[in-house]
């Protein structure tokens, strides 16, 4: 783990504590304080806010940049990868001048050339069941942009387990998908919350879906997701709106198309919980 050493990247001090805003943040957030829904309580809580997010590729790129500029106030970023020529046609918080760079290292110099009032930490490892609890330690919202089950199926665990919201997206050619997951809570009518193997009770062969390095990707498709990603983090962080919980939903470029599909809690999932 690294703590990013960049101007305005330091130690959180006072986890959870809500720090007023500096007439400086509240200009660079002004347009966030016009909203009733947001507000300067609003803008507190993402100012207090830790998130951490898994991967800072296709997905993670414009969930990072997206809630660096909205204001939150420490970003986590988790990735063991390199910069390669081919990420820069859709992972768009890198460049050219960062090619070979660790992907958290080049994140972490955009984001605070964005905003250096964000606290960067940096995981230059993978996400794994084994170092889950380590890398959630301090954190209140995890956020998944990985591109393998394996992964998807450790973040839901490990957010499940620590109590914590979870934003997990995934994206394949031209069309993506995105969700919330809370089991740990209840709905409004009592019924626990789905998990994500109610929506995915198991993985699916290995082969069977191809990565993008085999099938390819259209880079914009990333952005369209990962935008919205940021969006439900930031709908989940304020208490603004409804989160996609108990919601998947999907997005079809080639038709310019979203659905919504409803899913429940499992009743063996039900019982396992019990």
């Amino acid at each position: 783990m690294t703590e990013a050493a960049f101007p305005g990247v330091g130690r959180h001090d006072n986890i959870g504590t809500m720090e007023p805003l500096s007439p400086e943040e509240i200009a660079r957030y002004h347009r966030h304080i016009l909203l009733p829904e947001i507000g300067g309580a609003g803008q507190q809580k993402l100012k207090a806010a830790r998130v951490l997010v898994i991967g800072a590729g296709g997905l993670g790129a414009p969930v990072l940049q997206y809630l660096a500029a909205a204001g939150v106030g420490t970003l986590g970023i988790v990735d063991d990868d390199r910069v390669s020529l081919s990420n820069l046609q859709r992972q768009v918080i890198h460049d050219s001048g960062t090619i070979g760079e660790l992907k958290t290292e080049s994140a972490a110099f955009a984001i605070a050339r964005l905003n250096p009032h964000v606290r960067l930490i940096r995981f230059e490892e993978r996400f794994s069941p084994e170092a889950a609890r380590r890398q959630l330690s301090g954190f209140d919202l995890l956020i998944d942009g990985s591109d393998n089950f394996d992964t998807r199926y450790a973040a839901a665990d490990a957010a499940d387990e620590a109590h914590i919201p979870l934003v997990t997206g995934a994206v394949g050619r031209f069309d993506g998908s995105l969700t919330v997951l809370k089991p740990y809570d209840t709905a409004e009518d009592g019924t626990p919350n789905p998990r994500y193997r109610d929506l995915f009770p198991e993985a699916p062969p290995a082969g069977l879906i191809p990565a993008c390095a085999e099938a390819g990707i259209i880079g914009a498709l990333t952005g369209v997701i990962g935008t919205m990603m940021a969006m439900e983090a930031i709908k989940l962080v304020t208490g603004t709106g409804e989160p996609l919980v108990g919601r998947l939903l999907l997005y079809d470029a080639l038709s310019a198309r979203f659905d919504t599909v409803r899913y429940k809690r499992r009743r063996t999932t039900q019982r396992q919980a019990g």
